[in-house]
């Protein structure tokens, strides 16, 4: 996605990069369960500022914030849709159906499996470089 938008990835791609992404999303996602807060608007705000760390640390590219709030929006609304025909339910939804964390921990989901997908494009890119070097 970052070369059809014409916008090359700032940071040097490794794996520890992004298993360092892949444990702080972990982190968010618990601290959305075990810590306790005041109140969920406060549990919030913490999660959207946790995310947004996640994109500026791990990413800072438009399109992997793009891509972020783009799953963030359809999840969340996926989310609504299924728990309005009782498909799911939450205990005590607070945000339209839903809980109103939820678009934060899709946004950093969204973040992480962005880098995830970077990293083994540049790990197919490699392979097939190393394949035509072979003939």
């Amino acid at each position: 996605m970052d070369r059809h938008l014409g916008e090359p990835h700032k940071f040097k791609r490794e794996w520890s990069s992004v298993m360092r992404c892949v444990a702080v999303f972990v982190g968010i996602n618990h601290a959305s369960a075990k810590v306790d807060f005041a109140n969920n608007i406060q549990l919030s705000l913490t999660l959207a500022a946790l995310s947004i760390g996640l994109w500026w640390t791990f990413d800072r590219s438009r399109s992997g914030f793009g891509l972020g709030v783009g799953i963030a929006f359809l999840a969340t609304l996926v989310s609504q849709f299924l728990v309005y025909n009782g498909v799911y339910q939450y205990t005590s939804p607070d945000f339209l159906y839903v809980r109103s964390w939820l678009p934060c921990i899709f946004f950093a989901g969204g973040i992480t499996m962005g880098n995830i997908g970077r990293q083994l494009a540049m790990y197919e890119c490699k392979v097939i470089a190393e394949k035509s070097h072979e003939d």
